[in-house]
């Protein structure tokens, strides 16, 4: 009969202990990648931002802190657009509030409807949405109206407004009108702007 000599059972006891030593190791290595959580921050991509859609207002940093907001005594072709009780005023794409007997510009709101929009509208399929875009203001066609929306994150537009404004996030340059968040990316050595965000004014 073979007996086991103390070197061989050495040799097995220590080949046992570092595979279990080397098995703990990737579980815990496992355990430590399933528990990470991906922060959420505002980098910059090379070729997109993935920001979520609701960028906080106090993290926009506008270049022309004080925009000049010039009011009107009248508008001739108005229209009363009604929205939670409260009228607002529309004319060829542009919108305004009233105040003392004149009337301020404002950007839409998320859910203002007209019968009509500009001609000069530029149609813009991203997913399954057909947007309407009228000088930055995204509309979508509901029940014979235009319905003021916020495009999806992802949508590309290859211009923006003359009066765009330049802001900054954690140091980043990007672009804002109507509250809409963009960064300038090329596409096939175009020019273009992609969504990556709505600023929260709330």
């Amino acid at each position: 009969m073979k007996t086991t000599t103390p070197t061989k059972l050495l040799s097995a006891l220590f080949f046992v202990a570092i595979t279990a030593q080397f098995s703990a190791q990737a579980n815990r290595n496992n355990n430590d990648n399933n528990n990470k959580k991906t922060p959420t921050t505002f980098s910059k991509s090379s070729t997109k931002n993935t920001y979520g859609k609701s960028i906080p207002k106090a993290k926009v940093v506008y270049k022309t802190p004080t925009k000049k907001v010039t009011s009107v005594r009248s508008i001739p072709n108005k229209t009363v657009v009604n929205y939670k009780n409260q009228n607002y005023y529309y004319d060829n794409n542009k919108y305004y509030t009233q105040s003392r007997g004149t009337y301020v510009p404002i950007f839409p709101k998320v859910g203002f409807r007209v019968k009509q929009i500009p001609t000069n509208y530029k149609k813009i399929q991203y997913n399954s949405y057909n947007y309407y875009n009228v000088q930055g203001i995204f509309y979508l066609s509901s029940n014979n109206e235009f319905e003021v929306v916020d495009p999806q994150v992802g949508t590309i537009v290859y211009e923006l407004p003359a009066d765009y404004e330049k802001v900054t996030i954690d140091g980043n340059s990007y672009y804002e009108y109507a509250n809409i968040l963009y960064e300038k990316i090329q596409i096939n050595g175009t020019r273009a702007y992609q969504v990556i965000g709505i600023i929260d004014i709330d």
